[in-house]
């Protein structure tokens, strides 16, 4: 059994927190417009491209490329320490925006421009821990 207390599981709110509420239902959603058909992330109240309040989430095809990352060895939440060290990634998704997730897979398999697939870890009905693992690598990492 580990010493290792539970993982922080955050509180968010406003679109961040209907980000998430997306998330826990199994599959990654983006935010769209549906006045001048821009993407974005981080979520917003209204399109950074058109100004426009017709905004929804979209299912994400999950899939993109490693644009960079970093790898920690002192947890910012004790809960991570038994993964200790373990990798942050910043992925470009294919619909065009970068998204922060926790890398699934080994350390030294990371890549700049690797394709990935992201994986929903749920947490209850409104909050996801998002992972990233590379194409075709097996489910070690998490």
């Amino acid at each position: 059994m580990s010493n290792t207390p539970p993982r922080m599981i955050p509180d968010p709110d406003g679109r961040n927190a209907d980000f998430y509420r997306h998330l826990a239902t199994g599959q990654l959603h983006i935010q769209h417009c549906e006045t001048c058909g821009s993407v974005h992330h981080p979520p917003r109240f209204s399109c950074p491209s058109c100004g426009g309040e017709k905004l929804i989430f979209r299912p994400s095809s999950g899939e993109g490329r490693i644009f960079s990352w970093t790898v920690n060895h002192r947890p910012v939440d004790p809960g991570w320490a038994d993964r200790l060290p373990y990798a942050i990634v910043v992925v470009e998704m294919n619909e065009g925006v970068r998204l922060v997730g926790a890398w699934a897979g080994e350390l030294d398999s990371l890549a700049l421009d690797q394709p990935v697939r992201a994986e929903v870890e749920k947490v209850d009905e409104h909050f996801a821990f998002l992972w990233f693992r590379g194409e075709g690598s097996d489910a070690k990492g998490r």
